[in-house]
């Protein structure tokens, strides 16, 4: 099985140009979409050849063709199509990026051709690979703060009433979820605001089924898989939180919450959260959280707005007994990661966990009674950072300790070396 990974844009050789449509499309394709431009990606950092996700900027594409239409493109390499989706990263209403799959190998340059109509709205179809979602109840009412009768309804956006709390009955799985072909997530949408991993046996997309049969059937291992991970009272998997006392306080009292579902499409799926007047350690901040997930990936990227820029953020793993734990610095200007790995699922058999920071961020490695913990600064408000899940009964899943320890190294070799871009 392929193994797929965040190739964002840092890095890309990019050079537009006009284009002869020799070797690109199809007659039919070229009645559609008349104008074109090359673009030749040339890779720094290296790739395994795997299938990857590149993004390319629509700003910088639209100052060498100002015609550009991002609602009406395809990519082709040479004659092969290739799965794109304009994107919107930063949730303003008009597309940004452009996320295209794509196989570069080690050293290799690409060629690639966009064929674009200048106006109207034509979309093509690809496999789904990744999707994001939020689901919760209409037609009923509230009761002692459980939600009595209606049925479940996906939103796009949902402003958190204040009479929901845990165990409302309310939103199904109890928050938003996103997923890849890989793995899914979802977060509680409540005072725990943890984030919880479902193990998935299938690469197809699962998350539109979850807890329609039971609001926590989930639990019990169906044919798609099942939730695989203790949260408790830890920050499960890659939760943001606020270190001091010495432990990791989550996101529990706001004033209010609101979560968007941003994007939900083939290659790249996005949640939105917002927290107003999130009270912690005697003051208030504000705090937008972007969850984000690529096709073939399991890492999830978390980029952070807070304000008051507060250097004692943090994030973590939920700390489990016998597990191996592993705390590895990054080069100056590279990432860390922080990881364990052992037989640590509720399915009882074996799950790596991971996340990737930036090292210029982090001040310290910490634990509480519930979690392994880096404690990170953020710059001039914002932070970035990554978390994963890799269990074993995924479909050619990491089976052992020293292939999820090898697949953290090569993953941090990417992050060291992104793509360029030129234009």
């Amino acid at each position: 099985m392929k193994t797929h990974f965040f190739l964002f844009v840092l890095s890309l050789l990019l050079i537009l140009c006009g284009c002869s449509r020799d070797n690109a499309g199809t007659a039919e394709i070229r009645e559609i979409y008349p104008e074109s431009l090359s673009l030749v990606v040339g890779e720094v950092g290296g790739s395994d050849g795997s299938d990857d996700v590149i993004f390319l900027n629509i700003p910088d594409i639209k100052n060498g063709h100002p015609s550009f239409n991002a609602n009406a493109f395809v990519v082709f390499s040479k004659t092969n199509e290739l799965p794109c989706q304009s994107i919107d990263t930063n949730n303003d209403g008009s597309a940004d990026r452009i996320a295209v799959l794509t196989d570069l190998s080690a050293g290799q340059q690409q060629q690639l051709t966009l064929f674009y109509a200048r106006t109207g709205i034509k979309k093509r179809d690809y496999p789904k690979r990744t999707q994001a979602e939020v689901s919760h109840k209409i037609n009923g009412h509230f009761e002692d703060r459980k939600y009595i009768g209606g049925e479940f309804h996906n939103v796009q956006v949902m402003n958190v009433p204040p009479e929901h709390t845990d165990h409302s009955y309310f939103i199904r799985y109890e928050g938003p979820g996103w997923e890849s072909d890989k793995v899914g997530y979802r977060f509680y949408l409540d005072w725990r605001n943890a984030t919880d991993i479902f193990g998935k046996k299938t690469p197809g997309m699962v998350l539109q089924n979850i807890g329609q049969d039971g609001f926590d059937s989930y639990h019990e291992m169906a044919d798609w898989g099942m939730d695989i991970l203790k949260v408790g009272e830890s920050l499960g998997i890659g939760s943001i939180g606020m270190w001091y006392d010495g432990k990791a306080h989550r996101v529990a009292k706001t004033d209010s919450i609101s979560c968007q579902i941003v994007e939900n499409g083939p290659l790249y799926s996005q949640v939105s959260t917002t927290y107003w007047g999130w009270e912690t350690a005697g003051k208030k901040h504000n705090l937008i959280s972007d969850l984000s997930i690529i096709a073939g990936s399991r890492l999830t990227r978390h980029n952070l707005q807070v304000s008051g820029n507060p250097s004692n953020l943090c994030t973590g793993i939920v700390k489990h007994p016998g597990t191996t734990l592993v705390k590895k610095s990054g080069k100056p200007g590279g990432w860390g990661y922080l990881a364990t790995y052992g037989q640590q699922s509720l399915s009882g058999d074996k799950l790596g966990m991971a996340v990737f920071f930036k090292e210029s961020e982090r001040i310290s490695f910490e634990n509480d009674q519930f979690n392994e913990v880096v404690v990170l600064k953020p710059t001039e408000g914002t932070l970035q950072y990554f978390f994963l899940g890799a269990w074993e009964q995924e479909p050619g899943g990491i089976q052992s300790e020293s292939e999820f320890m090898a697949y953290l190294e090569t993953l941090a070799v990417k992050l060291d070396s992104p793509l360029t871009v030129k234009y």
